[in-house]
């Protein structure tokens, strides 16, 4: 049993039990929070609003974090053109506890 869910504007398969890395959440680590489920795969397939209203998918925030550091290099050539900057994304470490269908 899955589902998909959305968060942070991407979209991911989760399982119960998985762990997985999102885009940083305004929720405190140890906090439950509630996904927005877009597809259930079960018993039966769902993937209509009607049927997801009834899908439940419960996860956990195990921690916060900051993804690796990213070098961004610009450079035009015989201009004497350079920038360096870098960027870390600031992520949030989530556990899958529940994923329910009630009718």
């Amino acid at each position: 049993m899955y589902a998909i869910v959305k968060t942070g504007g991407k979209q991911y398969r989760v399982e119960q039990g998985q762990k997985l890395l999102v885009e940083r959440l305004a929720v405190e680590a140890g906090d439950s929070l509630e996904l927005e489920p877009l597809l259930f795969s079960g018993d039966t397939t769902v993937f209509d609003k009607a049927g997801l209203a009834n899908v439940k998918v419960g996860a956990t925030v195990v921690e916060h974090l900051r993804g690796p550091k990213l070098t961004v290099f610009k450079f035009k050539p015989k201009r004497g053109y350079k920038r360096k900057t870098g960027h870390r994304q600031e992520l949030t470490r989530i556990q899958i506890t529940t994923i329910t269908a009630g009718s």
